[in-house]
């Protein structure tokens, strides 16, 4: 299949429960393989992987208070889209952070906000502690020629539309809630 826009109905959404421990992020991607496989999405699986990857590690290292648990949500929240959440009951809110060359971390959010078409940060039900991460993929409907890479001869690739990190797009932080902006898919 390949995409949402040849499913007869949205499926309905899938979400798992993991403890907060650094074997919770293999755990979550092998989770989000198996429920885009019972999908029938193969497209942009590598991407929506690496993307739990990323947030289920943030979940992890600032999702207290300590021995909680996190949860990852799957859904089609409309026609070719996939939509992941990744929720905990952390108190902190995410940033992006631009590292210096030689550091270890600090990248999850940019690699997030590449391979996504949107993301952003929102609060949980009132009286809940926490936040969800959430990002959204584009799938293209089945039969629909890939477009062309690269921007033409000749031509430098310019910045994407809303590609700097949400709490600078809008000249202000993303209140929870509040959403990052849309992004265009590069290819």
């Amino acid at each position: 299949m390949g995409d949402t826009s040849r499913m007869a109905s949205p499926p309905s959404p899938r979400e798992k429960v993991f403890q907060l421990s650094g074997r919770s992020v293999h755990a979550a991607r092998e989770f989000v393989g198996e429920v885009l496989d019972d999908w029938g999405v193969t497209e942009r699986e590598e991407d929506v992987r690496l993307c739990v990857s990323e947030l289920a590690t943030n979940a992890v290292r600032h999702g207290m208070p300590s021995g909680d648990c996190f949860r990852v949500r799957l859904t089609v929240p409309r026609r070719g889209v996939l939509r992941m959440e990744v929720r905990d009951r952390g108190v902190g809110r995410p940033c992006v952070r631009r590292p210096g060359l030689h550091e270890e971390g600090g990248r999850g959010l940019l690699l997030v906000g590449a391979l996504a078409d949107a993301w952003g940060v929102g609060g949980r039900a009132p009286g809940e502690p926490g936040k969800t991460v959430w990002c959204e993929f584009e799938l293209k409907p089945a039969g629909e020629p890939e477009p062309e890479s690269g921007p033409g001869p000749g031509l430098e690739p310019g910045p994407r539309a809303g590609a700097g990190p949400p709490d600078t797009a809008r000249g202000g932080p993303v209140p929870f809630g509040g959403t990052g902006p849309p992004r265009e898919r590069r290819t």
